[in-house]
């Protein structure tokens, strides 16, 4: 889940056991509430004091990277027009919890119900879009382009398309290389990752060529203008507005549900729900899973 990739629910042992020593760096209160402030401003994530720990440990990391020597020079650095640091600090500020096939209900809906009535549509010319919302390293995009393949094995020479956007550069170019090691298809089928990916060197597999050539990564940031205008057939943005309040996730729903067709569908996280005026167009169809209704 990211993008925001999403905060991290927990602190890795590490990083609680580097908090509980001394610190090298005074944070004080009013700094963490600037940072806080920062990331709800351009990432719409809720950062609440209780999180303290886990700022200081990711931003004390880019203290020593830039050699500064406090929190009030990192923030005089991430507060300057046009800063390239803020973008790093998103980075340090989101993790990526994710892996192949992860909530499998939704895969085995795309399987069974959603993607046949598709292919059709794209063996007869149509044109087939789907996106994948806070994609992280793309572990959830290629488990959805392997199930595009098993129903259109020709998809790269038809007009069918997967877009996968996250906040975070760093986790888009993992995905766009599609290399992963092979401990991480373990939950994959089988029939499906023998088809779609390779052995490559180091113990690892690498995305085939044409299932790479059906997706696009894009850095976006879903607080603010999409460039991409829909519809989009399927999309899936899971484990990401949990981290939003209920107005910034309300007004995500409702973006979502404009962008899909009649019949359209949502996929979210198991801890989500719609709410808000998305509710009056998007009708449950299945465990987090939701069809754009057709008014």
């Amino acid at each position: 889940m990211t993008a925001p990739s999403a905060l991290a629910a927990a602190m890795s042992a590490a990083e609680i056991s580097r908090d509980a020593a001394p610190r090298e760096f005074s944070f004080s209160a009013a700094e963490f509430g600037e940072i806080a402030r920062l990331l709800r401003a351009e990432a719409g994530i809720d950062m609440p004091p209780a999180k303290e720990p886990l700022v200081y440990a990711r931003l004390a990391k880019r203290l020593r990277a830039l050699r500064l020597r406090t929190f009030k020079e990192y923030l005089a650095l991430v507060t300057e027009p046009g800063s390239p640091e803020r973008a790093q600090m998103l980075a340090a500020l989101t993790t990526n919890v994710t892996r192949f096939f992860r909530e499998p209900h939704h895969f085995e809906d795309l399987r069974r119900k959603v993607l046949p009535p598709l292919a059709e549509r794209a063996k007869a010319g149509g044109r087939v879009r789907i996106w994948s919302a806070g994609c992280s390293t793309g572990m959830e995009t290629y488990s959805i382009a392997m199930c595009v393949l098993e129903a259109i094995p020709d998809a790269a020479s038809r007009d069918v398309k997967i877009l996968a956007t996250d906040i975070n550069p760093k986790v888009l170019a993992e995905g766009a290389a599609g290399r992963y090691p092979a401990d991480a298809l373990r939950d994959a089928p089988e029939v499906l990752r023998s088809r779609t990916f390779e052995s490559v060197e180091g113990g690892q597999l690498q995305a085939n060529a044409a299932m790479r050539s059906l997706i696009t990564f894009r850095e976006l940031n879903l607080m603010g203008d999409w460039p991409m205008k829909g519809p989009f057939d399927i999309l899936f943005c899971r484990n990401v507005a949990i981290y939003f309040d209920e107005e910034t996730q309300q007004r995500l729903w409702k973006r979502f549900a404009d962008l899909l067709p009649p019949g359209g569908r949502l996929c979210i996280g198991h801890s989500e729900r719609i709410a808000g005026p998305a509710s009056a167009m998007l009708i449950s169809d299945g465990v987090t899973s939701y069809e754009r209704s057709g008014g």
